[in-house]
């Protein structure tokens, strides 16, 4: 075991911080070979599908690095999982997250798997298991690398389905809590190469610095929207990550539909507008980079728009009507009138 620490893993450590994990998750059962999850959940379901999805946080790592605040890069981690399951109308049921670091600092571990467990409490689910793995020849200085594994489950029958969309659904969007986890090369680009911002500068209109506002954690929808997927209110869902808008409302229309967006319907966090005139982006770069302060769409059908919207709005969400389907060929299309 000596060593080994004299080749720059700390065994000991590890073992410290999966006892602290397990005081953090209330999970006596971390550290085990495999994470276990009870099925009684699937008693519940006629014809119960699991739903999986894998994520990372990307390069906001790198700003939460410099910034010495790794407190909530673990929520956003959580969040890119569970609401990608969420948006297939799936509840999430456990998560499993990995951390490769060049030298285990038990305090600094801590942290970033606190926000891993509050992110999994905000999605309603269970921390069942995961690895932190000590390389010092592959992750140099303080620089370390997050990436997530979700299982959620749904009836076969109630998974959101494309083609129950028609013209005249409505889209409602969620408000988002700033950048979120996507564009992060951009936005360090611009504010750090391009120009040489600091982090504790602040930008026009932001009441805060920039590692504060920057380092704003993904919401996690779950429990606001779930309900509503159970009660059948809910068409489709499109979580906005990398590829904005365009590219992700694509993927929920059936080919005879379009999406309408009237921009301008919903407010733009000031950061977005900050970056594009710092870096003189154009509006196709924005859109396809940025959420444009939407975190998801959801498609509703007209009838059910005004109950969607109390219940979002009673749950704490922000909710905008941003749109409506029409028909067309899978087109989204962000109109500026």
């Amino acid at each position: 075991m000596d060593a080994y620490k004299k080749a720059g893993v700390n065994i000991n450590a590890g073992y410290q911080l999966v006892d602290e994990i397990k005081q953090l998750s209330k999970n006596s059962e971390l550290g085990a070979f495999g994470g276990l999850f009870a099925l009684e959940e699937l008693g519940k379901y006629k014809n119960p599908v699991l739903v999986s999805g894998t994520d990372g946080v990307g390069t906001k790592l790198l700003v939460a690095i410099e910034a010495g605040l790794n407190e909530t890069v673990g929520i956003d981690l959580v969040a890119m999982c569970v609401n990608d399951i969420l948006a297939q109308g799936a509840k999430p049921l456990f998560f499993l997250d990995y951390l490769g670091i060049g030298h285990l600092d038990p305090n600094k571990a801590k942290k970033i798997v606190a926000g891993v467990v509050q992110g999994v409490s905000e999605a309603s689910a269970k921390l069942i298991g995961g690895e932190t793995a000590e390389m010092p020849d592959m992750y140099t200085g303080d620089h370390y690398d997050l990436a997530g594994f979700a299982v959620g489950i749904a009836d076969k029958a109630k998974l959101l389905n494309k083609a129950s969309l028609r013209a005249g659904d409505a889209l409602l969007g969620l408000a988002s809590n700033g950048l979120h986890s996507n564009g992060f090369s951009l936005v360090r680009d611009i504010l750090f190469k391009q120009h040489h911002y600091s982090l504790d500068d602040r930008l026009p209109g932001i009441d805060q610095d920039l590692k504060t506002e920057l380092l704003r954690p993904t919401r996690i929808y779950v429990k606001s929207v779930l309900p509503l997927v159970d009660q059948g209110l809910i068409g489709a869902i499109a979580h906005i990550t990398g590829g904005g808008l365009p590219e992700n409302v694509a993927r929920i229309l059936p080919e005879n539909l379009a999406a309408e967006f009237n921009y301008g319907s919903w407010p733009v966090p000031t950061i977005m507008n900050d970056l594009q005139k710092i870096g003189h982006l154009s509006f196709e770069d924005m859109k396809l980079t940025f959420n444009l302060g939407l975190g998801m769409v959801l498609a509703v059908h007209p009838e059910n728009v005004d109950q969607v919207k109390a219940a979002l709005i009673e749950s704490g969400e922000a909710v905008y009507q941003v749109g409506k389907l029409v028909t067309g060929s899978q087109e989204v299309l962000i109109r500026k009138d």
